[in-house]
């Protein structure tokens, strides 16, 4: 599972061979969630709504980044990392 940013006790990860819709993963402690990259929805799973607007504040600002990323990912080659939330 391809760890491609950290942040505040938060880990951002992309999986190769995902589905669609475009998306990333998010972790905070046993809180696991998949955020939509083109409207940032919560597409599955649960974390406390602090943390989900931090992960949402964070995709808002890398976009674009996550979206190369993802076509990156489907193409099998390596991700590039992401800068954390400052």
């Amino acid at each position: 599972m391809p760890q491609i940013s950290r942040f505040l006790g938060i880990i951002i990860m992309m999986f190769y061979d995902d589905h669609n819709p475009p998306h990333f993963h998010a972790q905070y402690g046993e809180f696991k969630a998949i955020i939509g990259i083109n409207d940032f929805a919560l597409l599955e799973g649960k974390l406390p709504a602090k943390t989900l607007g931090l992960v949402v504040e964070w995709a808002v600002i890398h976009q674009e980044e996550l979206m190369i990323n993802w076509e990156l990912m489907k193409e099998k080659k390596p991700m590039q990392k992401i800068d954390p939330l400052q």
